[in-house]
This record gives C-alpha cells, sequence and structure tokens, in this order.
C-alpha cells in the first residue's frame, strides 16, 4: 500500500487486547476485546499486575492520538465495560475526531462497552449480540457517616445522568423513560437494540457470536473469551459454557476393542483440536479461580470489619493508643487479644508500683528506726511505760521554759 502526503500514513499498533491498523489509505479499523480500566488491576493477594484482556485508559488514548487525519473509523467491539469514567473519557475523545465512525459489535457491548458503542455515528450488531445498560456502581470498604454516604450517592447519581444523555442522544427517549431502564440493569438482544434505538443495523449473514455463562454466572464467554461480570448478574437465559469433552477413543490394532488414548496421543493424532480443548479448559480453570478469588477477598473483607466492630465495642475500656495499635499498627490484632495486651499493660504498671514503692522505703531507712528511740539514752533499748511518762514530762517542762 502506497501512503502519499496526503493520506492516512501507516499504521500497526498491537496492545494486549485491542489492535489498530489501516484498511486503506483513509480508513482505519480499532479491534476493542476487553475490559475498560484506568489502570491495569492489581492481584490484592499479590501485588502483582493482573493478567486479562485490558483496554487501558492512558495507552489507547495515546495511540488515538495517531487517528487524528482518518476520514474514516471501524471499530469492532466486544466488551463488557468496566470503569465508567475511563468509558466517557475514550466516548468523548472518539466523539472528538473528524473521522466518520462505525461501530460493530461483535460480541457483547455491556456497561461502559456501550457508552464507547455510541460514539459510533453507524451502530451495527449481530442478532446474537448483547447490549446491556445499567445505572453506575460504587465499591465501598470502610466505615461511613451519613454525609459520606449522601456524597457517593450524589457521585452515582452525576455519573447516571451522564451515561443516560448519551442513550437519550441514540435512543430519542426520555431521560426519565432511560434511567428507568438503567435502573432495571437491561440486557437487549441485537433485534432489541435495533428496535430501541441504541443500534441502527441488524447484521444478517455474519457469523453470529457464541455467548455463554459460567455454572455461577459469574463469567461471560464470548467466542470462547471470558470476561469476569464486575458484580453484575448475568441473565439466567444465557446457556452454560460447555466443558471439553473428553478425547475419542481409539482401536487396537487387529480388532474392535476400544482403548484409552493419551493426550499426548491424541494431540499427536489432532494438533488443531487438542490446542482447542486444551484453551477451553484453561480458561474454564482461569474463571474458576477467578471466582475462588473474588469469594476469599469478600471473606477476608467481611472478617476485616468485623475484627474492627469488635475492638469498636470494647475501645472505651483501654488507652486510645493501644486501641489504635490494636486496629492498625504493624502489630494489629483482635478484640481478645486487645483485652489480653491490656492485661498484661496494666499488671505491668502495678507490679512498676510496687517496686517503686519498695525502693523508696529501703531508701528512707525508716525500717530501721524505733519510735521508741528518740530521746532514749540507750537506743535500741524500749522504754517502759513509766519512763515514756517521765520523758513526756521532761519534754513539756523544757519547752515551758524555752516559751
Amino acid at each position: 500500500m502506497i501512503f502519499s502526503k496526503n493520506k492516512l500514513p501507516p499504521i500497526d499498533i498491537k496492545r494486549e487486547c485491542y489492535a489498530i491498523s489501516n484498511l486503506d489509505d483513509k480508513t482505519v479499523e480499532i479491534e476493542m476485546y476487553g475490559q475498560i480500566v484506568e489502570k491495569r488491576p492489581v492481584d490484592w493477594w499479590t501485588g502483582e499486575p493482573k493478567e486479562g484482556n485490558f483496554i487501558i485508559k492512558s495507552e489507547f488514548l495515546e495511540d488515538l492520538q495517531q487517528l487524528t487525519e482518518a476520514k474514516r473509523i471501524f471499530i469492532r467491539l466486544d466488551s463488557i465495560g468496566g470503569d465508567a469514567y475511563a468509558s466517557l473519557l475514550i466516548y468523548n475523545r472518539l466523539r472528538e475526531l473528524k473521522a466518520n465512525i462505525t461501530v460493530q459489535v461483535d460480541g457483547v457491548a455491556m456497561s461502559g462497552g456501550s457508552i464507547i458503542m455510541c460514539a459510533g455515528d453507524t451502530i451495527k450488531v449481530n442478532p446474537a449480540s448483547i447490549i446491556m445498560i445499567h445505572k453506575s456502581l460504587a465499591l465501598l470498604i470502610g466505615w461511613y457517616n451519613a454525609d459520606e454516604l449522601d456524597k457517593v450517592k450524589q457521585s452515582n447519581v452525576t455519573v447516571d445522568k451522564a451515561l443516560a444523555g448519551i442513550y437519550v442522544k441514540r435512543t430519542g427517549l426520555s431521560e426519565e423513560e432511560v434511567l428507568e431502564i438503567m435502573a432495571d440493569e437491561t440486557y437487549f438482544t441485537g433485534e432489541e437494540a435495533v428496535n430501541i434505538g441504541l443500534a441502527d443495523t441488524l447484521l444478517e449473514g455474519e457469523k453470529a457470536p457464541t455467548i455463554a455463562a459460567s455454572a455461577d454466572y459469574n463469567t461471560l464467554f464470548v467466542n470462547g473469551r471470558a470476561f469476569a461480570t464486575l458484580g453484575y448478574a448475568l441473565p439466567k437465559s444465557l446457556p452454560i459454557a460447555k466443558a471439553a469433552e473428553a478425547p475419542p477413543t481409539k482401536k487396537e490394532k487387529g480388532g474392535n476393542k476400544k482403548m484409552d488414548m493419551t493426550f499426548a496421543e491424541f494431540r499427536a493424532e489432532n494438533p488443531s483440536l487438542a490446542e482447542e480443548l486444551m484453551t477451553e479448559a484453561t480458561k474454564i480453570a482461569r474463571a474458576e479461580i477467578s471466582a475462588e478469588t473474588d469469594t476469599a477477598v469478600a471473606e477476608a473483607i467481611k472478617a476485616e470489619r468485623e475484627r474492627i466492630s469488635q475492638i469498636d465495642s470494647i475501645a472505651v475500656l483501654y488507652d486510645d493508643e493501644l486501641v489504635n495499635e490494636a486496629k492498625y499498627g504493624e502489630n494489629s490484632c483482635t478484640a481478645q487479644e486487645l483485652a489480653f495486651r491490656a492485661a498484661q499493660e496494666a499488671t505491668k504498671k502495678g507490679d512498676n508500683f510496687l517496686k517503686d514503692l519498695k525502693d523508696g522505703y529501703e531508701k528512707s531507712n525508716l525500717d530501721k528506726v524505733n519510735a521508741a528511740d528518740m530521746g532514749n539514752e540507750n537506743p535500741g533499748e524500749p522504754l517502759s511505760n513509766e519512763d515514756k511518762i517521765a520523758k513526756g514530762r521532761e519534754i513539756a517542762k523544757r519547752a515551758k521554759q524555752n516559751k
């Protein structure tokens, strides 16, 4: 392909889950198959970047800068959405381009994916495609008062209005009608999306995408690609993804008796099918691991909330510094451990008080002073009662004479 000065230069961008390339000297194709994120997610347990199909906002916006001179952009889309703010920003930046944009939903356009879909001047969908719109979600972890919760609610309401404005522009429905549809977390087939105005053209004769759900409806499979559902429930009408079937058997030489075939033998006999089975099995295993991880994270969060709550219930009994250390310090602990530490601290303080009292007593030599020693000519020998009376009279007499 030859490109002149006035024509679009060669573009060949390949990211982990999207690609941008020339279709001709005026048209660019963008293949967006992934989840929309602000930045690459990090595994909560290991701190390592998560593996997955992520369209990262900063990378995508950087690549869009090469398309400013394109006359036409053709977007092939398959996304369950993701971050609402990132999706809105990508939508706005696509709309800023001078090019005429056509979006074709190859699989699904859900949540933030449906927002990016609406950036198209023309939207095409497959009969088996799924479009889903819903109100924005907020993840809350911690303790909040009513004012803080009101701020979160107001933030969600503002985002919902921004999203609704895009759908209103596409469908011609009122904001009230759109917000009601969003509140119901509504799923549309390709035909339903065209009927309501979210899409323009229903593709006929195209190869329909295969769409299925995991058994727990927490993972969506589109053309074999797994997507975590980010907390929203998939419709129960979706078929359950089939597990990989067992490899076929083979006949022994010289007879009709069947025997089990090892996977190595099966791979040697049918390498392409073996690779497909391995890919599908890996996806299912990853989906199950992801579901187990999500459950473990939820249980860990619940346990942490319970720990803090139990400490708060007895915090009034103890020193603030001790309580804060138990909650958030390097040696954080449970409420039971806090009570034990406080008891140890009290015992330690009591031991120190008794020790200081004993040391002071010994240093004063009070243990060596006898009350009867005062004025006694023979110290150490106790006075008789008669001597004490006489000594007292003598002291009083001297005191009187000294006046």
